[in-house]
């Protein structure tokens, strides 16, 4: 009986991480670059159930029994967001559609919407995504797709978050001329009156994404930058760097209201599941204890 209340608690924490998850998710729906995250449960593992004493003769081996289920992590879904005109010289959306070649067949991976593909070994490739680059206030590297930038006093453009923005040569980027009078090319140049300033954003593509860890504020690291696969835009690259112009988020907001829904049935129908054992054991204690 124990082991129901459990089993059912279990199920209780997992759905409420899942609806926290997706109301996070909503709450985010206009912040620039959002990416929208997936909470992915897992059981326990399985344990075999024997039957121990009695006289039964033959296999005592009853069969396996699951115990319960739990949130096992997050993981962010890469999806490129609608570009919105905003007319503000200083905001920057990123539209990636890049593609990343089977070494087997020389061809691109057919890759899904949600940016995976599941190869016939069972292992896992996912798209490869374009990110800006920034400098926390520590001086660390950081990446992130809200181009919602700005340009301080010193002439130096800083994130959102205040997080310098980097230039090409992976050195905060501190701009000659005021940032109304610029203008930048597909692959994130500027130019003044048509002419090439020698300043460049840092636009970086992370061939492994999922290795990637947020830090909140739509800003990510790479605890191991070799194994993301961090390396800099090429000209061949299918990213295209687009002046007054955000990225919205990729909430898909119907989905997350239907995510929503079944995540508080679930946890309701758990909730019963706990009703139900605690007025079982109110009788077994109450009313069978005292015959």
């Amino acid at each position: 009986m124990l082991r129901g209340l459990y089993t059912a608690a279990a199920g209780m924490m997992t759905q409420q991480r899942l609806h926290d998850t997706v109301t996070q998710n909503i709450a985010n729906i206009n912040t620039p670059g959002y990416k929208s995250v997936n909470e992915a449960a897992r059981s326990f593992p399985e344990v075999l159930v024997s039957l121990v004493g009695g006289d039964a003769p033959g296999n005592r081996q009853i069969g396996k029994l699951n115990t319960g289920v739990f949130a096992e992590e997050t993981q962010p879904i890469f999806t490129q967001g609608d570009l919105r005109e905003t007319g503000k010289m200083s905001d920057f959306g990123l539209e990636s559609s890049l593609s990343l070649v089977d070494p087997a067949t020389g061809q691109p991976y057919p890759f899904d919407e949600s940016g995976k593909y599941v190869k016939q070994d069972g292992s896992v490739v996912y798209r490869p995504q374009a990110f800006f680059t920034v400098q926390d206030n520590d001086g660390n590297v950081r990446y992130t797709r809200d181009g919602n930038f700005h340009v301080n006093a010193a002439g130096e453009l800083l994130s959102s978050t205040g997080f310098r923005v980097l230039g090409a040569n992976g050195q905060p980027l501190v701009l000659n001329q005021p940032i109304k009078d610029l203008q930048t090319d597909g692959k994130g140049n500027f130019l003044y009156n048509g002419a090439p300033t020698n300043q460049q954003l840092q636009i970086t593509v992370v061939e492994s994404p999922y290795q990637l860890t947020r830090n909140g504020n739509g800003v990510y690291e790479a605890a191991d930058p070799q194994k993301a696969g961090i390396r800099n835009l090429t000209a061949n690259d299918a990213v295209t760097v687009r002046q007054g112009s955000l990225e919205g988020s990729n909430v898909n907001t119907a989905q997350s209201m239907v995510d929503l829904m079944t995540a508080q049935r679930a946890y309701e129908a758990n909730q019963k599941v706990i009703q139900f054992y605690d007025k079982s054991m109110d009788k077994a204690v109450n009313e069978v204890g005292r015959v």
